[in-house]
């Protein structure tokens, strides 16, 4: 594998009252656990770090895909949500799901635009098989097929379907 770019970044303290900085300085940040796990809050965390990253990685895979398809999907955008699980076997493990609009192309084409662009993504790649990723495809309602929604044969795994209460939006579960 040719390496293109790598990234350096260094936390000391850990999840509690930690710290974490680029090697550039681009990063700087305090580094706490979430209220809602007993923390302060204060700072940000390693999940919301992982969502950031995975969620704009995975536009950009989107963006690419879209690009080689000669596709226009308008502009998308991808919001991942990165749970803190208990691990079964003791420990923690993370639980992911990528929210993700195309609005200008259909259900099955913004479907099929979003499991390519999971084949693609290196966030993607690095979490297959470790890590429970689902895919929700949001669109809008402007194309044929648009308003239909996924078929519980058509959602793949814990994915969601249904409408998600945005007006004029539509949910569906690509198929990894």
């Amino acid at each position: 594998m040719e390496v293109l770019y790598t990234a350096e970044a260094t936390a000391t303290g850990g999840r509690k009252n930690g710290r974490a900085y680029s090697s550039d300085g681009a990063i700087d940040v305090q580094i706490n656990p979430p209220k809602e796990v007993g923390g302060s809050g204060e700072g940000t965390n390693p999940e919301q770090l992982f969502a950031a990253g995975y969620a704009a990685c995975f536009d950009n895979a989107l963006a690419t895909v879209a690009r080689m398809e000669k596709l226009d999907p308008g502009q998308t955008s991808v919001t991942a949500l990165v749970a803190l699980a208990k691990h079964p076997e003791g420990g923690f493990a993370l639980d992911v799901e990528l929210r993700v609009t195309v609005p200008n192309l259909t259900a099955d084409e913004a479907e099929s635009l979003v499991a390519k662009a999971h084949r693609r993504c290196p966030y993607s790649r690095a979490t297959r098989g470790n890590v429970d990723v689902r895919l929700t495809v949001l669109w809008a309602g402007g194309g044929p097929g648009s308003d239909r929604q996924a078929s519980p044969s058509e959602a793949s795994g814990s994915a969601r379907g249904g409408s998600q209460g945005r007006s004029n939006r539509n949910t569906r579960n690509a198929s990894p």
